[in-house]
C-alpha cells in the first residue's frame, strides 16, 4: 500500500512539475521577440489580430486583386448570408474548444485533456465583419502585397479539402452568430501547438513582428502595444 501511495505521489509531482514549468515558459518565452522582415513594398493591405479573449484570429479583407475569400468560405454558409462583409477573420483552433467552448465557463473537463494530449481534431473558425474597430482586443497591420499573399498561403494550407479541393463546411447550430462557420481543418491541437500559437506563426509567415512561441493572445498583443 505504501508503494502504491509513493507510486502515485510520484506521479502527481511529476504531473504539477510539468504544470509549473509550461506555465513559466508561456509566460516568459513570448517575451523574445521575432522582428517584422520589411521587402521593401508598399505595405497597402491592412490586416488585423483579433482576441475573443480565448482565441486570435487573422482579419484580412473579404477580396482584393489577390484573393476573394468569399469564393472559397461561402457567404451562404453562415446564418445571414449577407454578402456586404468587408473582412473575415480566420482562426485554427480545436473543434472540441469551438464547437462545446465559446466561452471559459463552458469548458469541461473532457474537452481540456483531448485537448491538451492531441486526442482530438481541429478546425478553423472564419467569420465575417461589416467594419473593424482597434482597441485593446483588435490591432492593425499593414502589409505588402506579397507579405499577404505569404500569408493567404500559410491559412489557405490549413484548411481540410475534399476530393474537389473545396473547403469542409462542419455542419454545426455551434456558431457564435449570424456571421461565422466552422470548417475541417489539418493538424491537431496541444498545449505546444494552441489557436495562438497557430495565429502567432501567421503573422510569421506574412514576415511580421511576432512571438518566438506563445500559447496564449497576450503573447502576440504584447508585441502590438
Amino acid at each position: 500500500m505504501k508503494t502504491i501511495l509513493m507510486y502515485i505521489l510520484k506521479v502527481v509531482g511529476i504531473i504539477l512539475g510539468i504544470v509549473i514549468i509550461y506555465v513559466i515558459l508561456g509566460l516568459l518565452i513570448p517575451y523574445i521577440p521575432v522582428s517584422a522582415k520589411d521587402d521593401g513594398q508598399k505595405k497597402e493591405i491592412p490586416i488585423y489580430i483579433y482576441t475573443n479573449g480565448v482565441h486570435t484570429d487573422i482579419v484580412m479583407p473579404v477580396k482584393n486583386d489577390l484573393q476573394d475569400w468569399s469564393r472559397k468560405i461561402p457567404f451562404a454558409n453562415t446564418k445571414s448570408q449577407k454578402t456586404d462583409y468587408q473582412y473575415i477573420g480566420i482562426g485554427w483552433g480545436d473543434k472540441g474548444f469551438y464547437l462545446d467552448t465559446p466561452t471559459w465557463a463552458d469548458l469541461k473537463f473532457s474537452t481540456a485533456i483531448k485537448a491538451a494530449f492531441w486526442l482530438s481534431d481541429s478546425a478553423m473558425h472564419c467569420t465575417y465583419y461589416n467594419t473593424m474597430k482597434e482597441g485593446d482586443d483588435c490591432k492593425m497591420i499593414m502589409i505588402s502585397r506579397n507579405q499577404y499573399q505569404n500569408l493567404v498561403k500559410f491559412v489557405e494550407d490549413k484548411f481540410d479539402r475534399d476530393q474537389n479541393g473545396n473547403f469542409m463546411l462542419i455542419p454545426t447550430n455551434a456558431v457564435y452568430g449570424d456571421n461565422d462557420a466552422f470548417y475541417d481543418a489539418k493538424g491537431t491541437y496541444s498545449f505546444l501547438y494552441t489557436c495562438n500559437t497557430w495565429s502567432n506563426n501567421a503573422l510569421k509567415a506574412a514576415g511580421q513582428k511576432a512571438a518566438l512561441w506563445t500559447p496564449s493572445d497576450f503573447g502576440i498583443f504584447q508585441h502590438y502595444k
